[in-house]
């Protein structure tokens, strides 16, 4: 073992793929690839026995798939787990299903060093398993699903109901969204606007598997269109989201904010220009502090603003950094997301 290296055990059927996976990695040298997985069974098998700090995970492959894989291991011998997934709108689906198993992102395929932007992607690809692999994860059971938590009590009242409800995420944002959106019940009366910071080609991936899960429509949302109740609107690839002065949804390519885009503080500052102190925004678990200003100027105008606590967080920085600059009204667990929307919106049985 070198001394201060990030040992890699990479899990990837096809040869090749995995010959240029390994590749990426070792052209940096803060990586370790301490082992090579051909199917799900060795992933789970070498993991146990190689403790590494990270495992990438293809997701289609023989004798036992990547989204089993992800769960022995975050069941059995809990680590970061990145999983690494082609295009194809089955693994895609999967690979969502490997994020609200406990992976911790997904990232997609490269072709290779004839790529145009092969350079590019490959660091970004060795940006994200460095930023993964410092993660504490937590060990996932398949059947546990707790209960609302106690509340603390809230100081402030909201003074009506809002008319539109945003929320910014990153890092354990996709299985976060999956609980929130499959709690909310049909004919829900506002439109809710979604950042989720998700690698470049997986937005669309990630609405759909949304969709599937919630009662609302969710949607890749469309420049122009008009802000529905009970539809969810996710930021598109690489665009920013926000609300126009008509009420319609805006995508914009704006430069990044922060880095970011879509930008957390990008949706929440364009949509208090619209709605004022008519909108509630929350912020959710994820890495950095996208979403602080805008939510800076939520709270400023008079908006609602939640976080999410830091004990059902996969990562606290973005609600962390809310928290601590005191622009949240209320903090809460994950699993009172869904009761409190229907509140706010006055949904019966909220």
């Amino acid at each position: 073992m070198k001394p201060d290296t990030l040992r890699v055990l990479v899990a990837e059927d096809s040869p090749t793929a995995r010959r240029l996976l390994v590749e990426i990695l070792r052209a940096d040298p803060a990586f370790e690839v301490v082992g090579e997985a051909k199917d799900g069974v060795e992933a789970v098998e070498l993991t146990r026995r190689l403790r590494p700090a990270l495992v990438t995970m293809d997701i289609q492959m023989p004798n036992m798939d990547g989204l089993e894989a992800t769960r022995r291991i975050m069941t059995e011998m809990p680590t970061p787990v990145v999983v690494v997934s082609t295009l194809v709108e089955r693994d895609i689906q999967t690979s969502m299903a490997a994020l609200r198993s406990g992976a911790l992102a997904v990232l997609q395929k490269l072709v290779g060093p004839q790529a145009p932007d092969f350079e590019t992607e490959a660091r970004r690809l060795r940006d994200t398993v460095k930023a993964m692999a410092e993660v504490k994860v937590m060990r996932h059971w398949p059947t546990r699903e707790e209960g609302p938590m106690p509340r603390p009590p809230v100081t402030q009242v909201l003074r009506s109901r809002p008319e539109v409800l945003a929320i910014a995420a990153s890092t354990g944002g996709p299985a976060a969204l999956h609980r929130i959106l499959s709690g909310l019940p049909a004919g829900f009366p506002l439109p809710i606007l979604v950042v989720q910071h998700i690698a470049l080609g997986f937005a669309t991936g990630l609405a759909t598997w949304l969709d599937s899960a919630s009662k609302l429509e969710v949607k890749v949302a469309e420049d122009g269109e008009a802000l529905r109740p009970g539809v969810v609107y996710i930021a598109p690839d690489d665009r920013h989201l926000g609300v126009r002065a008509d009420r319609c949804v805006e995508v914009s390519n704006a430069a990044p904010v922060g880095g970011f885009r879509p930008s957390g503080t990008w949706l929440f500052r364009s949509a208090t220009r619209v709605f004022g102190a008519s909108m509630a925004a929350a912020v959710l678990t994820g890495m950095g502090q996208d979403g602080l200003e805008g939510l800076r100027e939520v709270h400023e105008t008079g908006g609602w603003v939640m976080a999410q606590d830091e004990a059902t967080s996969v990562v606290y920085g973005m609600p962390g950094v809310a928290v601590a600059a005191r622009v949240t009204h209320e903090v809460l667990p994950l699993g009172d997301f869904s009761r409190r929307f229907r509140e706010l919106a006055r949904v019966e049985g909220g």
